[in-house]
């Protein structure tokens, strides 16, 4: 069996990644997140939606196409938000409806298409000033030959540089931050931690 596999199993996946983390969920909403209480957040490719435990009262809505992925959430957090199985680039998401937009691990996942529709409903869905925050492995000059090795091997297929994920995310976002870490595993690694901001409306 493909150990990446095991991964699609909600609580090995769960298990997994509290295992190899440092800092984790909690010390990416402190510094890029940055949500408040009430805040509209919508979290694409929710996954367990653990995101959830260290988020203030929030509206929250998290769409992942795994149905074992989406029963767990709604079983450990359903009194947090509302989870739905289904991809969230084929279904009605309302302009203007969010203030974040969440992308945790998934642009690598996606060919460059892919990310495109995604990046283009986070624009839609986002309120003037919001900001779309996403958080993926990537590829930098002189990474050690481990973190080379898990990001060859992750289960995503489009690993990309840093200058990779900031093209396509600039084809919508103009003001983008951009964040690289190797302290967030507890296992050599490599993330990117993009914040898109769509322009505050002009004043009348």
């Amino acid at each position: 069996m493909d150990p990446r596999s095991l991964l699609a199993r909600p609580a090995l996946f769960r298990a997994f990644k509290r295992a190899i983390l440092r800092g984790g969920p909690a010390e990416l909403v402190r510094r890029h997140v940055r949500p408040w209480p009430g805040a509209r957040v919508l979290d694409l490719g929710c996954g367990l939606g653990d995101i959830v435990e260290s988020l203030p009262p929030v509206d929250y809505d998290g769409y992942d196409t795994d149905p074992g992925y989406i029963a767990s959430a709604r079983r450990t957090y359903g009194s947090r938000g509302r989870f739905h199985c289904a991809d969230a680039t084929r279904v009605g998401v309302a302009d203007g409806a969010y203030d974040l937009v969440l992308s945790i691990g998934i642009l690598h996942h996606l060919d460059d298409e892919q990310v495109r529709e995604l990046v283009g409903l986070a624009w839609r869905a986002l309120a003037p000033g919001g900001r779309l925050i996403t958080f993926d492995g990537c590829r930098v000059a002189g990474q050690s030959r481990i973190a080379r090795y898990l990001l060859d091997h992750d289960r995503g297929d489009h690993v990309r540089d840093r200058d990779g994920y900031v093209r396509l995310v600039a084809e919508r976002f103009d003001a983008i931050a951009v964040d690289i870490r190797s302290d967030w595993l507890r296992i050599p690694y490599t993330h990117i931690v993009l914040e898109a901001t769509r322009p505050a409306a002009a004043a009348g």
